[in-house]
């Protein structure tokens, strides 16, 4: 592979153009990249600051650009979110797309949250059983191929979300998004280690191999130019006929056929069925802050909120940000959650999940379990007062967004593992989700994350699977100042609280805040999942209180939108990936 870079710079406006030329397999591909930087003189004749217009932080500069122009172009960072929603369908269409779900909180101008549940829907013909072959869960059968696919529910968010709360419109946004997939992008060196990591199962599925493999099954380079040109047309045709497409028409009719022969459940009329709910978001308070998340059938939000009431019982800043004393506490109030998670969690129109998982008294109650000396065992869940009566109402990718009018927005969004189910709808370009595997499908059969479940969540028709995303906004004084999520199974609850922590108890910026090595407990498997950039003697400190330490190069990826108490905003993509936040 050869790289050449040229840049040009013109004054007085600072114009900067970088060509990037790769060459890979005998082949050139031109990608260019121009950002303008005006840049005020000093002196009396100084030309008055203009006024940000936003932030946004995503997984992938063309995302982020892509949503910094919708607000440039008058629109708000709602528009800002769906546009790079939309987007990232095609530059991480590994990681999240309108084959998936999504949930988002939005912080509105006028004060009020708005929660939408996008969350993928078991398809009607679904069972509890559905997975178990000779009396034991098949993983293979929830992970990949057509019985894994949920009914999608982002693009329904997108549009609603837009109609309601956006000042552009989703035919705009779906157009954008469309001329990337047709002109095509440089595949990053992420992109190519997660292709690589699904090799053997893309080949499965002709439509899905004839897009992200080259003609003898292997995996494309990084620098390839990938075009999508099915997918760009899926998107035209959305922005002319509207989500009907989708849901019930065309796309839903292509849909069951190639179920009816592959072996599905999933039918038109499923999609056609298919409502997003209006959630209302879960609460809490944290050192003088409160924690705005997202409610069941999201655990993130809930366990969040009750991670934060249990460590508000102790001193984490004069343990000291990354000290042993530190991980363990947090670690130890992680397991708590986590163990409540597995069984009182799920979708909360089938299951009663209980509101007082997040009751300051039940964690205190729980503080009282953690031995600032040792790991405690934690056999089983607790029990929060009024467990049956006090009840919520009936790999991904985060972005978050804002700008000046106070609207933020958090959105997490999701087909679940790399490439989903693997499979694409033919002629469509659209990868499908593999959503049925959040479900429990059957006690003691743990899914792609490892994570157990009960029969809280329990596969049954119509059903929201349980989810870990995490989307959060954080406000001060009532005004927002964060907003927060990640990317990482069930490690986006741990990632999303530590960052929260590093800004609130140590008073990082959101920069720093993303630096600090993470670490993961999720109560089952009983181990520690630490980043190797945490010290090896607070490794040994760990292991010393009988903690089972395991390390790993990196726990996921985080993004964060912030603003400071001058108004400034920042915009944040985590530094373990090749994301990119903008504030102006």
């Amino acid at each position: 592979m050869e790289w050449t870079v040229v840049s040009h710079w013109s004054v007085p406006t600072m114009q900067i153009m970088t060509v990037i030329r790769i060459q890979t397999t005998g082949m050139w591909s031109l990608v260019t990249v121009a950002l303008f930087l005006a840049l005020s003189p000093t002196g009396s004749d100084a030309a008055p600051k203009v006024q940000q217009r936003g932030a946004v932080a995503t997984v992938h500069p063309l995302a982020s650009e892509a949503a910094m122009r919708a607000m440039e172009s008058g629109g708000n960072a709602i528009d800002a979110a769906v546009v790079a929603g939309l987007t990232l369908g095609v530059v991480d269409g590994f990681n999240s797309g309108i084959g998936g779900g999504c949930f988002m909180v939005i912080h509105r101008a006028d004060g009020s949250v708005i929660a939408l549940d996008g969350r993928e829907k078991a398809p009607a013909a679904a069972t509890r059983d559905m997975f178990v072959r000779d009396g034991k869960g098949d993983s293979k059968l929830s992970q990949t191929g057509a019985l894994a696919i949920g009914v999608p529910g982002s693009l329904a968010v997108y549009e609603h979300a837009i109609r309601h709360y956006g000042k552009l419109t989703l035919r705009q946004h779906l157009l954008a998004a469309a001329e990337i997939s047709e002109k095509g992008f440089p595949l990053t060196r992420t992109y190519v280690q997660r292709l690589e990591s699904a090799v053997k199962e893309l080949r499965a599925f002709d439509a899905a191999r004839s897009i992200f493999l080259t003609a003898d099954g292997s995996s494309l380079e990084q620098g390839f130019v990938l075009r999508q040109p099915d997918l760009a047309r899926s998107y035209r045709v959305l922005a002319e006929q509207g989500i009907g497409w989708f849901y019930g028409g065309d796309f839903a009719i292509r849909m069951e056929r190639w179920m009816k022969s592959n072996g599905g459940i999933a039918t038109a009329k499923d999609f056609q069925a298919y409502d997003f709910k209006l959630r209302e978001a879960v609460r809490t308070t944290y050192r003088g802050h409160e924690i705005v998340g997202f409610p069941p059938p999201s655990s993130g939000g809930v366990h969040v909120g009750q991670i934060l009431n249990i460590l508000e019982q102790f001193d984490l800043k004069t343990m000291g940000a990354g000290s042993a004393d530190f991980v363990h506490v947090v670690t130890e109030a992680m397991k708590l959650a986590f163990a409540d998670r597995a069984f009182w969690l799920g979708d909360p129109d089938f299951v009663p999940v209980p509101r007082g998982l997040m009751s300051k008294e039940y964690a205190a109650k729980l503080a009282k379990r953690i031995d600032l000396r040792r790991a405690s065992p934690v056999p089983k869940h607790d029990e929060p007062d009024g467990a049956s009566t006090d009840v919520f109402g009936k790999h991904t990718t985060h972005f978050s967004c804002a700008d000046a009018d106070g609207n933020w927005v958090a959105c997490t969004a999701t087909v679940n593992t790399t490439f989903g189910s693997k499979v694409v709808i033919p002629g469509t370009g659209i990868v499908m989700n593999n959503q049925m595997d959040d479900f429990s499908i059957q006690p003691g059969v743990a899914n792609a994350f490892g994570l157990l479940g009960a029969e809280a969540n329990a596969v049954a028709p119509g059903k929201r699977p349980l989810s870990s995303m995490s989307p959060t906004i954080v406000l001060k004084e009532g005004r927002p100042v964060m907003a927060v999520g990640a990317a990482g199974g069930p490690t986006i609850i741990s990632q999303t609280l530590l960052a929260i922590l590093h800004v609130v108890d140590f008073g990082a910026d959101s920069s720093n805040a993303l630096a600090q090595a993470r670490f993961h407990h999720q109560w089952r498997p009983d181990e520690l999942r630490v980043e190797k950039r945490l010290p090896e003697s607070v490794r040994a400190e760990l292991s010393r209180r009988g903690h089972r330490v395991v390390v790993t190069e990196s726990l996921g990826a985080a993004q964060v939108v912030a603003v400071d108490e001058k108004g400034k905003f920042s915009g944040v993509a985590d530094p373990r990936g090749e994301g990119l936040g903008l504030a102006r």
